[in-house]
């Protein structure tokens, strides 16, 4: 028969209150009865009741995490920081991609409901109306990276705006005027707000520094027809600014196969610093997003949330970002008026 609550108890010589504060993360406990207990659950194979943990606390111990994909070096970044931040409370987690549309964030939330205690989301359309519209308004949320709307959730926001005005700055320091910039998908928060700092800062250095944007979706394919239109240019530019690293990845390809050197003939440089970003050759400029970070800190922030029922968060916390410079940004090789 499985062990029960009690056998853990009985072998430990403490009392089922303590094996379950053992189990269930919480202090008051001495290292060596934890490390007993601890020992004890692992030999007789205990598995928490969690129907009947669920029943007695109401909790499920379970968070929702809805995101746009699951796909790519950006989200497997996000997914680890949170998986690493639920494993440390003892949560587990139910995840959905949502594809950035409305009707599918609506009914993974509705889906969700009463199955979590709490829930992550990083959707364009998510803030507290819209929440609420769909029967998750009682929930505790964090929101990352989305425009938040009202009172009841906490938020976690990019700097996007400064990383991508710190990058143009950069490039243009080194000597780059015609920057060209490869934007992300329209609908999308980031997208949006790395394209405003861009055009900022292109403003900001005055008359002597080109813009151009040419429109992609974050993916490496755009990246690649991007270049491509780039290359057909009378005047080309000096340097191309990706929306992300996968775009940029996209171009550097693209650049590569028709011959044109980075950074010798263009610059480039993307925005995430995804892990492949250092791997590649040239090695990619970009701005660094602590993406793994990110997301276990917006784990923190609802399981908090979980565990002060009838607190209201609102706060909205901006995340920073770093510029990291490699060998694809390097200064132009030729001047030119």
């Amino acid at each position: 028969m499985a062990a029960t609550l009690r056998d853990v108890a009985r072998e430990a010589q403490v009392s089922t209150a303590t094996v379950s504060r053992v189990i269930n993360g919480h202090g008051n406990v001495t290292n060596a009865t934890r490390a007993r207990i601890l020992g004890i659950v692992e030999r007789l194979n205990y598995v928490p009741d969690s129907a009947a943990r669920s029943l007695s606390t109401g909790l499920t111990n379970t968070i929702g995490v809805l995101l746009p994909d699951l796909h790519g070096e950006f989200f497997s970044e996000i997914i680890r920081g949170i998986d690493q931040a639920a494993r440390r409370r003892g949560l587990h987690l139910l995840l959905s991609g949502v594809h950035g549309s409305a009707a599918e964030a609506a009914l993974a939330i509705r889906a969700l409901k009463g199955r979590v205690d709490g829930l992550l989301i990083m959707s364009p359309y998510a803030d507290s109306e819209f929440l609420a519209d769909h029967s998750a308004g009682d929930t505790p949320a964090v929101l990352i990276n989305s425009p938040v709307r009202g009172h009841s959730h906490s938020s976690l926001c990019v700097d996007n705006r400064g990383g991508a005005g710190a990058m143009v700055e950069h490039l243009a320091s080194v000597g780059h005027r015609r920057i060209a910039f490869v934007a992300g998908p329209k609908d999308n928060f980031d997208a949006t707000e790395r394209l405003a700092g861009y055009c900022e800062a292109v403003a900001r250095l005055g008359p002597g520094v080109r813009e151009f944007v040419v429109p992609g979706d974050f993916s490496e394919a755009s990246g690649y027809r991007a270049a491509q239109r780039l290359m057909t240019l009378d005047e080309r530019p000096d340097a191309v600014f990706a929306a992300n690293d996968m775009t940029a990845l996209g171009c550097l390809l693209a650049f590569k196969e028709a011959g044109v050197s980075v950074p010798g003939d263009v610059a480039l440089a993307g925005f995430d610093d995804i892990p492949l970003a250092r791997f590649v050759a040239p090695a990619l400029t970009t701005v660094r997003v602590p993406m793994a970070e990110l997301g276990a800190r917006a784990l923190d922030g609802v399981a908090d949330a979980v565990g002060a029922p009838g607190a209201t968060p609102s706060s909205t916390e901006i995340v920073a970002t770093e510029l990291v410079v490699r060998a694809s940004s390097g200064a132009r090789a030729r001047m030119t008026a």
